[in-house]
């Protein structure tokens, strides 16, 4: 799961601070970003390789080397796009939620943890099962980028954090 507990509740009863990490899910490693750009560009060339010393050779490597460069821009886009860090601290008495974005901008709400209220929208958010925090005048998402069943395992976590 794409987020996860600094420090168990289980393994301590009554942590003096927790905080939880949300990060959005990288389907595309480093190491296989390079992979499948290097296996992309094998599989582009090998049709040049029956116009080696033809003039068409130099018509299509422009538009194939193109498509190369527009694919490796597309994926390390997306890859910016996802450097997405939510972070949740609960102390004993307050909650803090700090959310630092892809172009280096950050977030932050905080509240008095005895008035914090997790919600689960399951429509009418921009994505069904819409976990919000409520408090201090505000309600502020958290973890939108989760699949639907994180975002549901999220709220019940959520819940069982600010009971305690």
């Amino acid at each position: 799961m794409p987020y996860s507990w600094t420090n168990d509740a289980e393994a301590s009863p009554a942590p003096a601070q927790r905080e939880l990490h949300l990060w959005p899910h990288q389907s595309l490693a480093p190491a296989g970003f390079a992979g499948f750009i290097a296996v992309t560009f094998v599989f582009l060339t090998l049709p040049l390789f029956a116009l080696l010393g033809t003039v068409l050779l130099w018509g299509l490597l422009p538009f194939m080397m193109l498509a190369l460069a527009a694919l490796w821009f597309a994926l390390g886009r997306s890859r910016r796009d996802a450097q997405v860090l939510e972070v949740l601290t609960l102390s004993p008495d307050r909650a803090h939620l700090r959310r630092s974005n892809p172009r280096g901008d950050v977030q932050e709400w905080e509240s008095n943890r005895y008035w914090v209220e997790p919600l689960l929208h399951e429509k009418g958010g921009p994505v069904p099962y819409y976990v919000t925090l409520r408090g201090a005048g505000r309600e502020v998402e958290i973890g939108a980028f989760l699949s639907e069943d994180e975002r549901k395992a999220l709220y019940d976590d959520l819940t069982r954090a600010f009971r305690r």
